[in-house]
C-alpha cells in the first residue's frame, strides 16, 4: 500500500512547481501545521461550532488539541503516513476532528458523502486500499454499521472501523483518542493532503489528488477574492465533503483566516434560517436549487437574516433570472463560483457590477490559472464563442489518482486539464457556463454517471437496453431520464419498478433516475451508435 510519487498521483513538472514557489502560491504549509499556528495565535477565538442535537463549540486550541490526540490514537492502532481512510460523516463536529487528526500524522482521508451507499464505499475502500472507514452510527435513517459490516468483508486491507455514537460490532470513534506519548512523521508540504472524488462519467468517481501546497493556495486566494477573515461566521450548509463548501472558500478557508465555521445539519431554511440569526452567520455556500428555495423563503422567514453579508452560488449552472432575485429576496451580496475539485476555481468579484454577476460565473483565482478555449479540432476560438475549457495552475491536478488510462484522455501532453465543460470568455475575462460536453447530469450539484446508473438498470431481468441522458430542469437544473427498452415477451412494466429495482442495488439516491420511459428502439448515428444527442433533444420535452 505504498505510494509512489509520480506513479500514483502524477505531480507539477519541476519548472512549474519552481514557478509556483517562487510566484508565493505554495507557501511551504500542512494543514496540521495551519491549526498550530491558529491554535497559537489566538488560543481562545471560536473555530468551530457543532447545534445539533445540542450546541457544542470548539476553540481553536480546543480543536488542535483534540485533533492531536485523535492523531495519537490512530497512530496507536497502526494508522499512518500515507495510509488511506474513508470519511463519511455528516456535517458533524467530528468530522473536523477526524480530518485534521488525518492531516497531522500524513494519512490521506478519501472524502465521502453521506449519501453514498455499498456500491460506492466498497469500490473507494478496494481502489484506494482504505485501511480504515469512519462513519455515523446512523444518520438521516440509514445504519452505516450495516454497510461498514458488508464493505469490510469484502475489503482485505480495511483493518479498522470507527463509529461516532452506538458503535456496535467496531470501535467507537470516542474510544480512539489517547495523549501523544512521542513525535511521529508527518508529512511535507509536496505531499498528498486527501483524495476527492470527481463527479465522473463512466461510472464511479475517479479519485483526486490534493496536495497540502495547491489546496491550501486555493483557499487562502479564494478568501483574499472572498473577503474572508477572523470576523467571518461560515454556515457549513451543504455537506462538509463537498469541494465547494470546503474551499470555496469553505470551512477550511475561514479556519485558515482564523474565523468561525458553523456546522448546519440540513440546509433546509428551516433549519438554516435560525443558525443565520443565532448564530450571526456572515457568509454561506449554495448550490442553485437551494439558492432557489432560500429565496423564495426569504419572503416569509420570521427570523432576522441581516447579518449575511455574502452569499456563494456554484456547484451548477445559476440562471440569470434566478441570479437577479437573491440579493434583494436575501438583503446580502451574490457571488457566482464556478469550478471543479480537480482544481479550476472562478469566482465574480465584490466590486464586479450587476450584470457581470448575474451573467456570468466569474474569473480565475490566480493570475497564474491557464485557460484555453477551444473547438473539436483543439484550436483556440476567440473571445465570444463557445469552446471546450482546458485549464492548467497552481492549483490544478495534473493526473487523477492511479487512473493512467483515463489521464492520457484526460489532460494534454502539456498539462491542460480537459474539464469537459462548454464556456465563452468575455472581453474582462469572466467565464460563461454554457452546459458540459461530457454525457454526465448535474443533478443540482450532484453528479451522476449515466454509465454507472445504465450498467444497475441492464441487471434488470426484463431489460434489454437503456440509455440514461439529462433532463432540463428549472429547480435542479438537470435531471436524469432513463430510456429503457424491453425484452421481447417480457411483461410490460411501470417506470417505478425500474426506479424500486436501481435503489435497492445500494446506490445513492441521487442516482435513481427521476424519470423512466419504455420505447421500442433508441435513435442511431452514421455508425450504429445511440445516438445521446438525438435522446437529449428529444428529453427536453420534459
Amino acid at each position: 500500500m505504498t505510494l509512489t510519487p509520480g506513479v500514483d498521483s502524477p505531480t507539477w513538472p519541476r519548472e512549474f512547481a519552481e514557478r509556483y514557489r517562487a510566484a508565493g502560491y505554495w507557501r511551504g504549509e500542512t494543514f496540521g501545521g495551519v491549526l498550530r499556528e491558529r491554535a497559537a495565535a489566538h488560543p481562545d477565538r471560536l473555530a468551530l461550532v457543532d447545534p445539533a442535537p445540542e450546541r457544542r463549540t470548539w476553540t481553536y486550541r480546543e480543536l488542535d488539541e483534540r485533533a492531536d490526540r485523535l492523531a495519537a490514537g490512530f497512530a496507536a492502532r497502526g494508522i499512518g503516513r500515507g495510509d488511506r481512510v474513508v470519511v463519511q460523516l455528516p456535517n458533524i463536529g467530528e468530522f473536523v476532528e477526524v480530518v485534521f487528526a488525518l492531516f497531522r500524522i500524513g494519512a490521506l482521508p478519501v472524502y465521502a458523502l453521506p449519501a453514498h451507499r455499498e456500491t460506492e464505499i466498497g469500490y473507494f475502500c478496494t481502489f484506494a486500499e482504505a485501511v480504515a472507514y469512519v462513519i455515523p452510527g446512523s444518520y438521516g435513517g440509514f445504519d452505516y454499521r450495516d454497510l461498514a459490516a458488508r464493505v469490510r468483508k469484502q475489503t482485505p486491507s480495511l483493518r479498522h472501523v470507527f463509529v461516532g455514537g452506538d458503535p456496535g460490532e467496531h470501535t467507537a470513534l470516542s474510544e480512539v483518542p489517547c495523549e501523544p506519548s512521542g513525535s511521529y512523521e508527518g508529512p511535507e508540504p509536496h505531499e498528498l493532503a486527501f483524495l476527492q472524488l470527481s463527479g465522473g462519467t463512466t461510472g464511479v468517481p475517479k479519485l483526486i489528488p490534493r496536495t497540502h501546497d495547491d489546496y491550501l493556495y486555493s483557499l487562502w486566494g479564494s478568501n483574499e477574492i472572498c473577503g474572508v477573515d477572523a470576523d467571518t461566521r461560515f454556515l457549513v450548509a451543504l455537506p462538509a465533503a463537498h469541494n465547494f463548501p470546503m474551499s470555496s472558500p469553505g470551512w477550511l478557508g475561514v479556519l485558515y483566516a482564523g474565523g468561525t465555521t458553523v456546522l448546519c445539519p440540513k440546509p433546509d431554511p428551516a433549519t438554516a434560517f435560525p443558525l443565520i440569526e443565532s448564530e450571526r452567520i456572515t457568509m454561506t455556500g449554495l448550490v442553485p436549487p437551494l439558492a432557489l428555495v432560500w429565496t423564495d423563503a426569504a419572503q416569509e422567514a420570521e427570523q432576522d437574516l441581516s447579518g449575511l453579508e455574502l452569499v456563494l452560488v456554484g456547484g451548477a449552472k445559476y440562471s440569470e433570472q434566478a441570479a437577479r432575485r437573491l440579493e434583494p429576496a436575501l438583503g446580502c451580496r451574490l457571488m457566482q463560483v464556478f469550478g471543479m475539485a480537480e482544481g479550476l476555481v472562478n469566482y465574480t468579484r465584490l466590486d464586479d457590477d450587476l450584470e457581470t454577476i448575474v451573467t456570468t460565473q466569474g474569473r480565475p483565482i490566480s493570475p497564474d490559472d491557464e485557460v484555453r478555449i477551444v473547438d473539436d479540432a483543439g484550436n483556440d476560438v476567440p473571445d465570444g464563442e463557445f469552446g471546450h475549457l482546458l485549464t492548467r495552475g497552481p492549483y490544478t491536478i495534473r493526473g487523477y489518482w492511479r487512473a493512467p488510462e483515463h489521464n492520457a484522455r484526460s489532460f494534454t501532453e502539456d498539462g491542460f486539464y480537459r474539464t469537459g465543460d462548454i464556456v465563452r470568455r468575455t472581453p474582462t475575462g469572466h467565464l460563461v457556463v454554457e452546459g458540459r460536453a461530457k454525457d454526465q447530469i448535474n443533478r443540482g450539484g450532484e453528479k451522476v454517471a449515466p454509465e454507472e446508473v445504465e450498467n444497475i438498470i441492464l441487471a434488470h431481468p426484463s431489460v434489454h437496453d437503456v440509455s440514461v441522458v439529462a433532463v432540463p430542469d428549472e429547480y435542479l437544473g438537470e435531471r436524469s431520464l432513463a430510456y429503457v427498452i424491453l425484452r421481447e415477451g417480457a411483461l410490460p412494466l411501470k417506470p417505478v419498478s425500474i426506479k424500486r429495482f436501481v435503489r435497492e442495488r445500494g446506490i445513492a439516491a441521487y442516482k435513481v433516475p427521476d424519470l423512466v420511459e419504455f420505447v421500442d428502439a433508441f435513435p442511431q448515428t452514421g455508425v450504429g451508435k445511440v445516438s445521446k444527442k438525438q435522446l437529449r433533444s428529444t428529453a427536453e420535452q420534459y
